[in-house]
């Protein structure tokens, strides 16, 4: 039988989820089923409104291998599993004769452990959950929730703590679930023939198309665990997210907390003068760790090299001798055993990283107001590790709605190991591009472009006329700039800002001067803050990183996007300070490969929140001159949607007025 044509089966799949089709999404699916029948890699920018799922499901499908998708938002995850794959898969089934099997796969934490409900956790952990004069009566919401995870264990097909609602603390979670270390595997376990982690292993093991998330992408390839089935074609959604996650789960930490976690942990398996040594240690770490001040370590210094030494060692002992022990007065001894090896091979795993030592890592204390201090250890690149176990022996397709930053797909290449002088892009559709060397991933970029026009939808504006931001102290003038600006807009406001402290400063003092409401992260759970925001036209929503990326909310209620400054990372970050002094030790501009790529890709997104439907009209007001000023500023607004550019804050004001006007009356025909 002939295999049928792409753009049939994308219209019976379009069809299917109620849209319709357009030609960035048409351009998006040739390129992908270009890539995945050839072996070679893609990254697709492709707008809000695109329909960039659609776009990769329809040629995966088709493709009919074995099909990895890994997202990095749970959201997502759920819209492709609940709604995308069930429709497209029906719509696609009298074209392909067959049913695409699909499957959700995450980390062993994410499901609940019948081991860890039913026989639980070391008492060390449970010691006081329950009152002993109420029996099984709860005493506190800890309590209440361990009873309602008991009654839904008889419940759930899947154990997935994401289909628990309403969800439950971290706290109470971590009672009832395990990391894969902590696991006694199926084989050895009481409960292993019904296990949750393990049912959803078989099913993705039988489905053509798997959706998981980054981190557990990252541990598959990087770490070199096989929890992926074998799969020749990987895609990559929300890929502007990939490198951060990749590099949050290649990064180790020791802190005073975690370690004599661990040491208690192991002190009830170990023999006296084992566990001795290593509490001996444990204590020189939390002495040292009282004195750390945050900063990169270049050097370790003597000091803390002797203490990890001495840590690692005694770790290492602790872990012989705990493997070689058995003690059956202590209950549920097997679990026990797991538990604390799992703390104590990551306490050797770090303290052994640092003592060892590599130029391709970072090193540095860190502190935190609550915890105290920790000790952590990061890669200084993750593009060579990519490079290596990401883009060999199957084809990837990476996608967002931000790739392009500045103009090109340079910046994000080169943080994937895709050498940028070696790039095979291509904007228009079909367009297939140069061939790049062998010894470098063949790869091209398209982008899709977006359905909704930019220029007529919004407009940029700078304040031009504000000082540049310092790094201390209040902006008196951008709060005065930011109250007209939400005054104008009748509210239906979303504040982006860089810091914590910004967002509430401002929130104060709007608060003061404004009769509208004004929410703020942190005063509510982040879902019940965004929600309210949709809900109320007049409601403003000031906040931080999560808001820059994670709030889509069309309609009239979003119709000014502020950003009171260029988000640069930190200049004591050591992390991105480290990489950008990398870049320019090997002649490289360490600022704008680093810092201006940083703010680039968030202001991307920030600005994205702005038009999310094609009848959406508004303002991004970015509150910081250099963007107008600044030679790199041309940069960053190259890397944002083409709305139209202004820095007349005279006009500006009376568009915002008369975009409230229209959605004022839209709103009472409603």
């Amino acid at each position: 039988m002939s295999k049928p044509a792409l753009t049939d089966l994308l219209n019976a799949a379009v069809t299917a989820v109620g849209g319709t089709e357009r030609p960035g999404q048409v351009a998006m699916a040739e390129a992908v089923a270009e890539a995945v029948d050839g072996g070679t890699h893609l990254l697709v920018q492709a707008g809000t409104g695109t329909g960039k799922s659609l776009g990769y499901l329809v040629p995966a499908l088709a493709h009919g291998e074995h099909v990895v998708v890994a997202t990095a938002t749970l959201a997502l995850q759920r819209q492709l599993v609940e709604r995308d794959l069930p429709r497209t898969v029906e719509a696609l089934h009298p074209l392909l004769r067959r049913r695409a099997e699909f499957a959700m796969l995450k980390g062993r934490s994410n499901y609940l452990c019948l081991h860890r409900l039913h026989e639980g956790v070391p008492q060390e952990e449970e010691d006081g959950l329950f009152d002993p004069f109420e029996a099984a009566a709860p005493t506190s919401r800890l309590g209440k929730d361990l009873l309602r995870l008991r009654d839904w264990s008889d419940d759930t097909e899947t154990g997935d703590r994401d289909d628990l609602r309403p969800g439950v603390s971290d706290r109470a979670w971590s009672q009832v679930s395990v990391s894969a270390r902590e696991c006694l595997g199926a084989s050895k376990c009481a409960y292993g023939a019904e296990c949750f982690a393990e049912a959803a292993r078989e099913r993705a093991k039988l489905a053509e198309v798997i959706v998981t998330n980054h981190a557990l992408l990252a541990i598959d390839a990087i770490e070199g665990a096989a929890v992926l089935p074998p799969h020749d074609v990987l895609i990559v959604d929300e890929a502007h997210e990939l490198v951060s996650r990749v590099t949050g789960v290649a990064t180790g930490e020791l802190a005073p907390g975690g370690v004599n976690r661990a040491v208690r942990r192991a002190a009830r398996l170990a023999d006296e003068k084992t566990a001795d040594r290593l509490q001996t240690a444990a204590e020189s770490f939390e002495r040292l760790m009282e004195l750390a001040l945050p900063g990169r370590l270049e050097v370790v210094p003597e000091d803390l090299g002797h203490v990890l030494m001495a840590l690692r060692d005694a770790a290492r002992a602790c872990i012989t001798a705990i493997g070689n022990t058995r003690d059956r007065s202590v209950q549920d001894e097997d679990a026990v055993r797991k538990q604390a090896l799992a703390s104590m091979e990551n306490v050797h795993e770090v303290a052994e990283r640092v003592v060892e030592g590599s130029e391709f890592d970072v090193i540095w204390y860190e502190r935190h107001d609550r915890y105290g201090a920790s000790l952590r250890v990061a890669p200084l690149s993750v593009s060579g590790l990519l490079r290596e176990k990401l883009f060999a022996d199957r084809s990837v397709v990476l996608t967002s709605a931000t790739l392009k930053l500045g103009g090109d797909f340079n910046g994000v290449g080169a943080s994937l190991g895709l050498a940028p002088e070696r790039v095979l892009e291509d904007d228009s559709p079909g367009g297939k591009g140069e061939v790049a060397a062998e010894e470098t991933p063949q790869w091209r970029g398209l982008d899709a472009g977006s359905p909704f026009d930019y220029r007529k939808q919004g407009i940029l504006y700078v304040a031009g006329h504000l000082a540049p931001p310092g790094r201390e102290g209040s902006r008196q003038d951008m709060l005065d700039e930011l109250a007209e600006l939400v005054g104008a807009a009748g509210g239906r406001t979303l504040g982006l800002f860089s810091s914590m402290r910004a967002a509430q400063s401002a929130a104060e003092d709007l608060r003061g001067r404004l009769d509208v409401p004004i929410l703020l992260q942190g005063e509510e759970t982040l879902g019940e803050l965004i929600r309210r925001f949709a809900e109320d036209a007049s409601t403003c929503l000031f906040g931080t990183l999560s808001l820059w990326q994670g709030v889509d909310v069309p309609g009239t209620n979003c119709q000014l996007v502020v950003m009171d400054r260029i988000p640069f990372p930190r200049p004591d970050d050591p992390l991105m300070s480290a990489r950008q002094k990398a870049v320019e030790e090997h002649g490289g501009n360490g600022f704008m490969a680093v810092a201006a790529t940083h703010a680039a890709l968030l202001m991307a997104q920030g600005s994205g929140r702005l038009v999310r439907a094609a009848g959406d009209k508004g303002v991004v007001a970015v509150l910081d001159p250099r963007l107008e000023r600044a030679r790199y500023g041309g940069f960053l607004r190259a890397s944002m949607p083409d709305f139209w550019y202004t820095t007349d804050r005279n006009q500006v004001r009376r568009s915002l007025a008369a975009i409230d006007e229209v959605a004022k009356k839209a709103d009472a025909a409603r």
